[in-house]
C-alpha cells in the first residue's frame, strides 16, 4: 500500500494549476480501428490504456487541468520528415499514412478534444517535445508537472519522459495509460527505465487527486 507521504507527494505534484496532461499519438491512424499499426492499436485497447486515457482527459476537463494532444503526422511529399532510421523507412511503406489533414491524424475516440485543449503537431523526429512547440507552451502555461500518456512505450513515451525531465519538468506516468508492443514490454520498460526518472502511478490515483473538492473560491468549469 502506498504510504501517506507518497499520497501527499503525488497530490502536490498533480496540482491542477501547475499540471498538464499530455496524450501522445492517440490518433486514429495509430490507435484507431484503421491503424497503420494494428498490433499496437489492439494492445492499446485490450489493455485498457486508451480507455484510461479517455478517463484522464475527461476528468482533466472537469477539474481545470490543461490537456495537450501531441500528434505525429507527415506531408504526402515527405518534406521535412526524417529518413535517418529504419523506423522512418518502414513507416513510409505502411498502408495507412499519417498525412496532415487526414482522418488518420485526428485524435481517436473515446478520447475527446475540448475547445480549451492544445493540439501540437509535428512533422519530424521521435519525440513530442524535442523541436516542437510543446516546451514553450508548457512554460507559458506555468506547467511544473507533465502527466505523460499514450503510445508507444517502445519509442515516443520514453522520449517524452526523458525530454520532459531534461527540460526541468517533473514527469508523472500512469502506467496503465500507456501501451507498447509486445504487451509485456510495457511493464518492463516502466519498471526498469521510466521508474528511474518519473513518478509512476495509476490512472485511478491521478483521478482520485483531480476529483477532490476544488479550492475554496474556485468555480466549476
Amino acid at each position: 500500500m502506498p504510504s501517506r507521504e507518497s499520497h501527499e507527494r503525488l497530490a502536490a505534484l498533480l496540482d491542477p494549476a501547475t499540471t498538464v496532461l499530455l496524450t501522445v499519438e492517440c490518433q486514429q491512424g495509430v490507435v484507431g480501428p484503421d491503424s497503420a499499426l494494428p498490433e499496437l492499436a489492439a494492445v492499446a485497447r485490450s489493455s485498457g490504456a486508451l480507455a484510461n486515457i479517455a478517463r484522464l482527459v475527461a476528468t482533466a476537463h472537469e477539474s481545470g487541468v490543461q490537456v495537450m494532444h501531441a500528434v505525429a503526422e507527415s506531408r504526402p511529399d515527405g518534406r521535412g520528415g526524417n529518413r535517418n532510421a529504419r523506423l522512418f523507412h518502414a513507416a513510409a511503406r505502411l498502408p495507412v499514412q499519417q498525412y496532415t489533414g487526414s482522418t488518420a491524424v485526428r485524435v481517436a475516440p473515446p478520447v475527446e478534444v475540448a475547445d480549451e485543449d492544445l493540439v501540437v503537431r509535428r512533422l519530424h523526429g521521435l519525440s513530442p517535445l524535442a523541436g516542437t512547440d510543446v516546451d514553450p507552451l508548457l512554460r507559458n502555461l506555468g506547467c511544473r508537472t507533465l502527466v505523460v500518456t499514450g503510445v508507444s512505450a517502445n519509442i515516443a513515451i520514453p522520449n517524452a519522459v526523458f525530454d520532459a525531465v531534461n527540460l526541468g519538468y517533473t514527469a508523472v506516468v500512469p502506467a496503465d495509460a500507456i501501451a507498447g508492443v509486445p504487451a509485456e514490454y510495457t511493464p518492463a520498460m516502466v519498471r526498469n527505465t521510466l521508474a528511474l526518472v518519473a513518478t509512476v502511478t495509476t490512472t485511478d490515483a491521478v483521478l482520485g487527486n483531480w476529483k477532490r473538492p476544488r479550492r475554496q473560491g474556485a468555480t466549476a468549469v
